[in-house]
């Protein structure tokens, strides 16, 4: 329920604010006092789109502020978004500059369709706009299936889990088949990409590794040069004409030398110790260089094998990566690739399957949904009449005219369409075409007043409601409207005292101008001043003991029911 509305630079509003309560609250005033505000200022909390010319001549910003009692599941709805509730309400705000529009829950700025989504679950909106979307076959639909009950609102919702479940599943497999030749493109390619690498069976490093051993081979007479030289000058040349001393010869007189007289000087001891270490080291590297060197072989067969292997490793390479190791990486990435694209066929199979245990479960949703919908039509529609027949509207026919559509929607399989004839003798035309403004409003209302069974905890607003009425239809619809508030807090902007009258709370938009600015404000009347409104809005003569007294009476019968 809305406890407190607050309205700042909106349109002629300066600054106002309403308190609301239970039942029946009327909101009147003069003709361009501001009135429609109070229904715009609610629409904005709600999520409505924001018109930026609405924002005060003068005023930096438009702000709307309301107060809304909540129950455990809009409490859990707004701590989810992040918000803070306050006890047992919430407050709700919207900002509209020339530039931009914020709106917050509970402290915190959200999203727009956010607020439509937690908000527009408790509070309706009804003006002009909302008669326009009466008209629209979706919308007829949605009141059937409101009035159809709770468990077919639950079957709906689990026909529309599966229809998204359905058009996700068919836009992936018309994806999968749409993509099928380049499937089979990219699959032939890997295929025989990692087919060609296969078979030449690369090794880590291999390409480095024989570059390498063909410098080696290709240098073999440079080698063995340089080995023999380097092995003669350590340890001579038993095949010279005359001896020459090798390194370890003469390192050995060398350590002969010091032999006899280590024992007279420490010094010559220690110098000894080194030049027998360096002995060591010159005599294993004498050994390994010449093992080395009888390991030596051109061996051309070798060096032809080591060409070939690496043109093969080199043509991988230029198809492949830039080495060896780059080519095995694209062999790495091209079989994950290949896996998914053979497992592309697996996935459109267990779409197609899929889709067809879905066509079978939403065929017997859909036909669940049109039993249902037939069987609530001619009840919602004859406890309309009987509203309608209230509302001065007593040969008033309207009919649900449920047929099937060439193609299952998110909705199901009927189309549904609201069928109006205001007279007897003439057919039951679409509503959009057949009912005027007023009778438009009239259906809306009466739609409203059977619909409201359950609804103890939402808000309706209502602007225009009465547009094209007056006289004993008037008076039928303010009954209507306290009826309906009997199960929900309801709040109607009004010009006719017969609808004003039955009000429980009555609001007076009143207007003041200084000549260069005008200025409303917002007042409850009670008493004597809500009489004396009452007979401004019937004659325009407030002042009059007659309209009083008309008033008066007019309240009378109001409080009657």
């Amino acid at each position: 329920m809305l406890t407190e509305l607050r309205i700042a630079g909106l349109g002629v509003i300066d600054d106002a604010v309403v308190e609301f309560g239970p039942g029946f609250t009327v909101v009147t005033g003069e003709t361009g006092a501001g009135k429609t505000m109070v229904v715009s200022g609610l629409g904005l909390l709600i999520g409505g789109r924001a018109d930026t010319g609405l924002v005060r001549v003068g005023a930096p910003r438009a702000l709307v502020e309301g107060r809304l009692t909540i129950d455990d599941a809009l409490a859990a709805a707004v701590t989810g978004a992040g918000g803070a509730v306050e006890g047992d309400e919430v407050l709700l705000a919207r900002t509209v500059t020339p530039s931009r529009s914020r709106a917050r829950i509970g402290g915190v700025q959200v999203p727009l369709p956010l607020v439509s989504e937690v908000v527009g679950e408790r509070l309706t909106v009804h003006g002009q706009s909302a008669q326009l979307r009466l008209g629209s076959p979706d919308r007829q639909r949605d009141v059937l299936d409101a009035f159809a009950g709770a468990d077919h609102l639950a079957t709906l919702a689990s026909y529309r889990a599966r229809w998204a479940q359905r058009r996700a599943a068919v836009t992936e497999l018309a994806e999968l088949s749409t993509q099928e030749q380049a499937r089979a493109r990219e699959q032939a390619l890997l295929e025989f990409g990692l087919g060609e690498i296969e078979k030449a069976d690369p090794q880590p490093g291999e390409d480095e590794a024989l570059r390498a051993e063909e410098r080696r081979l290709q240098a073999t007479d440079d080698l063995r040069l340089a080995a023999r030289t380097a092995l003669v000058a350590l340890a001579g040349d038993d095949e010279a004409v005359e001896e020459v001393p090798g390194a370890l010869s003469l390192i050995a007189a060398a350590r002969r030398a010091l032999a006899g007289a280590d024992d007279d000087d420490d010094r010559l001891a220690e110098w000894g110790r080194r030049i027998d270490e360096a002995s060591y080291a010159l005599s294993d590297a004498s050994a390994e260089l010449a093992s080395y060197l009888a390991s030596l072989d051109a061996d051309p067969a070798r060096l032809e094998w080591i060409a070939g292997r690496l043109a093969e490793l080199q043509g991988l390479a230029r198809r492949y990566g830039p080495g060896v190791d780059d080519v095995l990486a694209w062999a790495r990435r091209a079989a994950v690739d290949l896996t998914r694209l053979t497992g592309s066929e697996d996935r459109i199979a267990e779409l197609e399957e899929a889709v067809a245990a879905l066509d079978v479960d939403l065929a017997a949703l859909a036909t669940t949904l049109g039993r249902r919908r037939r069987s609530a039509a001619s009840e919602l529609a004859g406890l309309v009449e009987a509203e309608l027949a209230a509302l001065a509207m007593p040969r008033a026919r309207l009919v649900f005219e449920i047929s099937e559509l060439d193609a299952p929607g998110p909705h199901g399989a009927d189309a549904v369409a609201i069928g109006f004839s205001a007279n007897p003798g003439s057919a039951p035309a679409p509503l959009a075409r057949a009912a005027s403004g007023g009778e438009l409003s009239r259906v809306r209302l009466a739609l409203e007043v059977v619909l409201a069974a359950g609804s103890e905890r939402h808000t309706f607003v209502f602007d225009e409601v009465d547009a094209g009425a007056g006289g004993a239809v008037a008076l039928e619809i303010g009954r209507r409207l306290a009826r309906l508030a009997r199960h929900a807090q309801v709040v109607v902007v009004t010009h006719l005292a017969q609808v004003a009258a039955f009000g429980d709370r009555h609001y007076v938009v009143l207007k003041s101008d200084d000549g260069q600015v005008t200025t409303s404000g917002i007042r409850e009347v009670t008493g004597d001043d809500r009489i004396a409104e009452l007979a401004r809005m019937m004659a325009g003569l407030e002042g009059t003991d007659a309209a009083h007294a008309h008033a008066g009476e007019l309240l009378a019968e109001a409080s009657r029911g």
